[in-house]
């Protein structure tokens, strides 16, 4: 049998040492991500008689280029290769098979198997779909003589069709049903991180350090809430997300909803003095009636005096069977509402200039800061979670692509609101040099 000689960094050895039911490993570019998954199918299959390991890739040519010909030079006398299989075979009857799903339903193929462990490489490449058929078949394969319990391994980047699951499980940490957060496991690892590259490809690290900055965000600061395809990549959580404070009485208070049985999403936004807005309150809930929502809005509302309520132009139409439409049914219930505009890409054009970063100046220090029309307090969670996710129309790119629904409920009722009312234009701040284009004058300048 060959030898195989192994130089771990720490946290590719964290990676090796972690038994939890799901880990995932990475999150950044460079992070030695495809090493790590090789090196522990390999400790897996030597240390475990029997075990029954699939590794995937999204298409043929990944597999091929990233772990069939590295395994064939790592395994050499170590494990036989059957080509047409796809298969690695040990004499202790381990097996690691490799696999691409190309296609969404190429993943069906692996129904009603069974693999001791399944490794998903670049995980946020394969849809949530994928990724549910193959918990079904990660199950005990019967076949390990050792005693073992079944797990799934994950390495990933930000981005991708799959971007939105992984994050909600490895990042948000958002848990639901009888998911556990103690089954999860999350080991971040950057090119920082890996002193093989440090060491032997500098030029690599710089690459990463000089990409436009929302594009270095995500692949060398391993930032979830940028990637490529992204629609709002303006939204930074420390410059639109604050803490809850007391609204002043001197400022309108507006409410809007997006309705549907299967979620409700309704949003409290207060408008200052100066034209800013602030999302401070949310309601999220799905399986409302119609009674049962103007309820739970009234009791989520509490004091609150509300200057105009929004609704979506669709509430509006009426059933055939009752002749009531929705909207009816709120005025029934003493909740009054204007139709809101339903241009949807004027709408997220509109949102995307409530959210763009300018440049702003302290009043009582007048150092320069980064700021926004709109702010959101951190406990409108759903709607700080989704925002970001959202991704452009593939074959509207103008538009929000509605890949997965869930994501759009909360952004299309702040568009409801904040869409057909575009926030107020920034003007230069006056100083020496005349190439700060994106300056702006401190709010309180603009409005004396």
């Amino acid at each position: 049998m060959g030898e195989i000689i192994l130089k771990p960094y720490p946290k590719q050895v964290e990676f090796f040492k972690s038994a939890k039911r799901y880990v995932a490993f990475g999150g950044a570019r460079g992070g030695g991500k495809s090493f790590a998954a090789r090196t522990k199918m390999i400790l897996l299959a030597l240390n475990y008689s029997g075990i029954q390991i699939l590794l995937l890739r999204r298409t043929l040519k990944e597999l091929r280029g990233n772990h069939i010909i590295p395994l064939l030079q790592t395994l050499q006398g170590v494990a036989d290769f059957k080509s047409q299989e796809k298969e690695f075979a040990f004499p202790n009857s381990s097996r690691i098979t490799l696999g691409y799903c190309q296609a969404e339903t190429d993943v069906l193929q692996y129904q009603g198997q069974a693999y001791d462990v399944i490794f998903m490489e670049e995980a946020t490449q394969f849809t949530e779909f994928q990724f549910q058929s193959l918990t079904e078949s990660n199950r005990s394969s019967g076949m390990c003589k050792d005693k073992f319990l079944p797990r799934m391994y994950f390495t990933c980047n930000p981005g991708g069709v799959g971007h939105t699951w992984v994050k909600r499980l490895f990042v948000d940490r958002d848990y639901k049903n009888s998911e556990k957060s103690s089954d999860y496991d999350f080991i971040r690892s950057y090119v920082y991180d890996n002193k093989f590259i440090m060491e032997n490809s500098p030029d690599y690290v710089r690459t990463l350090e000089n990409l436009p900055e929302d594009r270095r965000k995500a692949m060398l600061d391993g930032d979830w809430d940028i990637f490529a395809g992204q629609y709002f990549s303006e939204f930074r959580r420390d410059i639109h997300v604050i803490e809850p404070f007391a609204i002043p009485d001197t400022w309108n208070k507006f409410f809007v909803l997006d309705y549907g049985l299967d979620m409700l999403a309704a949003y409290w936004v207060a408008i200052d003095t100066q034209g800013n807005a602030y999302c401070y309150k949310e309601l999220y809930e799905s399986n409302l009636v119609i009674s049962a929502a103007a309820k739970r809005i009234k009791e989520v509302e509490g004091d609150d005096k509300i200057y105009q309520r929004y609704a979506p132009s669709d509430l509006y139409n009426r059933r055939q069977d009752t002749g009531k439409s929705a909207i009816d049914i709120f005025n029934e219930n003493k909740l009054y509402f204007h139709k809101a505009s339903n241009d949807r890409v004027q709408g997220w054009y509109n949102l995307k200039e409530w959210l763009k970063p300018i440049k702003t100046r302290d009043e009582q220090t007048g150092e320069e800061k980064i700021t926004a029309r709109l702010k959101i307090t951190s406990n409108c969670t759903n709607l700080i979670r989704t925002l970001p996710q959202l991704q452009h129309d593939e074959k509207k790119p103008n538009d929000v692509g509605d890949l997965i629904h869930e994501l759009s409920h909360g952004p299309d009722a702040l568009r409801y609101l904040l869409g057909d009312r575009p926030p107020r234009s920034e003007l230069p701040i006056p100083d020496d040099d005349d190439d700060d284009e994106d300056d702006v004058y401190s709010e309180s300048s603009y409005y004396d």
